[in-house]
Parts: C-alpha cells; structure tokens; sequence
C-alpha cells in the first residue's frame, strides 16, 4: 500500500498578516507552522508532501522548505497555482485580480498525485492526532473512489481572541457523514456565547458545532470531479471577478448529488494559526507548551 500524500495549500500570500506567513519562524528553532505539519504527517506515515506555491515566491520558498530541512524523511514535491492556469478553451477575465480558491489550488496536485491525499493550509496548525486521523482513514478507503473525510473541529476551539474568523460551519447526520458545508463569516464569542454574521442579522451556535478548517482527506478521483465542475464554475462565474472555486463548493456538490460521501472525523483537539499579526505571540506560547508537554521535540529537524 502506498503512502498518502500531503498537499499543502501555501500559494496565498496572507494579504492580513502582511507577510509570506507561512515561512515565519515560530518555534524555538525557527520552525514554522509548515515544519509542525510535516513533522506531524510523518508520524502519521505519509510518504510525500507537495506544496503548492506561486512563481512569485518560488524561490524563497524552496530555499527553506528542501528535503534535506526535513532529514531526508519524507519526498517534497512543488507545484503552482497562478490566474490563468485555466482549462483549454477559457481565458482570464478582463480585470480579474484574485486567484481561483482553494479547490483550483488542489487540482494543481493532480498530474503528481495518484493515490490518497490529504490537503491542508500551510498555516493552520491541527496536531498530531488529525493527521493521524487523515491517515488511517485514507489507508482504509485506498483503492476505492467517493469516499472522503475532513476534520470536524469544535468552533470554540478555532477563535481567535484578536478579532472574527470565518469557518465553515458544518452539518452532520447520524452515521457521521457530512451533509452540508456553509462558509459563515464574523464569527466570534460575545458575551459568552458564539455566533456568526447572516447578513446583518447575528445566528447564535453551539460551541460544539463542527467546523472545517480546510483538513480533508480525498481519493484521487476527486481530481476529476473538480475538473469536470470547473469549467461549469467558469462558465457561470465569467463576469464575477472575485468568484473563488473553493472546496465546499466542490464538497457539497458532491454530496447533494449523491456521488461522494464524506466522513467527518470529529476532534476535541485545538486549532490555531496566525489570522491576524497579534495571533502570533499566542501561537508560539502554545508551541513551546506542546514541547513543554513533551509532545514535540525542542529541535524538529
């Protein structure tokens, strides 16, 4: 059985954090969240992980990001999404400034990917037992087609103290399979309780609602999914400069039409990552208190 690979989304910039955030040293060593990532995905047995970048930063990026940082322990791959890696037959459209989403940013892995995947973001930070999560399920379902999963967060563990986030807020039925992804955004505890923003109207949630934080797992087949969906997508999307091909919208078609399944593999574990610049100290406190707990190493590589 071959390894899963790890598909890691670093192509966006992180316009908020103003910098290329997903290099920035956060551990004791200078690890950045990505080092955690693979760290945490090698123990899980994957056998690869591919980034996907932008021309722009390519080369920063594979200057710090090479097999040899990682001990030789798992193959790197790289790969890039730009505007106008397009189907044939389709074009950027006059004025359009922002990339496609996140579900164009996974179909960039598809010519070096044949086996089970799991995607994340470069800078999310999900621990040890996601990626195990991810992996077991994927070695599971190998070889076969439709079947998915995704980490089910619990919302209150994916706030952040420093402002609203967005999340997608998910449905679930009885056997634990997903039944509906909606992206909702201001989300935020006020006064004890969460919620999120309907308009102007403000929903109250549970604080154990699930929420996906862009961890999936996917066979490959998922590839051609999003193909076929795409040129859809473009073609009903063409004067919607700021449309974005993301991952729910893939997902949920998938499921209403029945053709695919997805599991969400529910998690008690925290989320945290750096939305906003003051995110950081926080983010590197709780680093060095994993390390504390002995849940990493003080030097990762």
């Amino acid at each position: 059985m071959a390894k899963p690979t790890l598909l890691v989304l670093a192509a966006g910039m992180g316009s908020r954090y103003g910098s290329l955030k997903q290099m920035d040293g956060l551990g004791p060593n200078g690890e950045a969240i990505i080092d955690y990532s693979v760290f945490d995905a090698i123990r899980a047995g994957f056998g690869r992980v591919v980034f996907v970048i932008r021309h722009a930063f390519e080369k920063d990026f594979r200057e710090v990001f090479t097999p040899e940082r990682f001990g030789g322990r798992i193959d790197v791959d790289f790969v890039f999404q730009e505007l106008d890696y397009l189907p044939e037959g389709f074009t950027v459209p006059e004025g359009r400034e922002k990339p496609w989403g996140t579900n164009h940013a996974v179909m960039m892995g598809a010519p070096v990917i044949d086996g089970p995947f799991a995607v994340i973001n470069a800078d999310d930070f999900y621990g040890r037992a996601s990626y195990q999560a991810v992996a077991d399920y994927l070695n599971r379902v190998d070889g076969s087609q439709n079947r998915y999963c995704m980490i089910g967060f619990k919302v209150k563990n994916t706030l952040s103290d420093n402002g609203s986030v967005s999340r997608g807020i998910c449905e679930v039925d009885a056997e634990g399979n997903l039944v509906s992804m909606v992206e909702r955004t201001s989300i935020e505890r006020i006064d004890g309780t969460v919620y999120y923003k309907d308009g102007e109207q403000s929903v109250a949630i549970s604080e154990d609602t699930p929420v996906s934080m862009n961890i999936f797992g996917f066979t490959p087949d998922y590839f051609r999914h999003s193909e076929e969906y795409f040129r859809t997508f473009l073609a009903e999307n063409s004067s919607n400069l700021k449309a974005e091909f993301y991952i729910p919208t893939m997902v949920n078609k998938l499921i209403n039409e029945g053709t695919s399944q997805m599991r969400v593999l529910p998690t008690d574990s925290p989320w945290f990552g750096v939305t906003y610049k003051e995110d950081r100290p926080m983010v590197v406190a709780k680093i060095r208190s994993l390390i504390d707990a002995g849940e990493y190493p003080e030097k990762l590589w």
